[in-house]
């Protein structure tokens, strides 16, 4: 029964991280993608693990904090404004998982 219910939870926890995996795509192809598909104004683009290694080596904390922030041209939130921290994470998580 143990390993049943272990199984269970392990399944739930794919299934919770591949929707925010998702959404954190969607909102990326929304909001974000206008500058980190092109570089704009020093943004790092999707998959130059170049550009991504420090941030990546700061930790999520510190990319969060920029994230909801700002820094440089890239606003508070970015362009994604209504988007929740837990929204922004997913996007964070979905950008990083591309440019590893």
């Amino acid at each position: 029964m143990k390993l049943i219910t272990s199984l269970v939870m392990a399944a739930s926890l794919f299934a919770i991280a591949g929707n925010a995996s998702a959404q954190g795509n969607k909102i990326y192809d929304t909001k974000c993608f206008t500058c980190h598909a092109s570089g704009v104004a020093g943004a790092p683009k999707l998959g130059d693990k170049a550009a991504w290694a420090p941030r990546i080596a700061a930790g999520m904390d510190a990319m969060m904090a920029i994230v909801i922030k700002g820094k440089g041209a890239m606003p508070p939130k970015g362009t994604c404004v209504d988007c929740s921290d837990a929204d922004l994470k997913g996007v964070v998580e979905y950008m990083v998982s591309k440019s590893k």
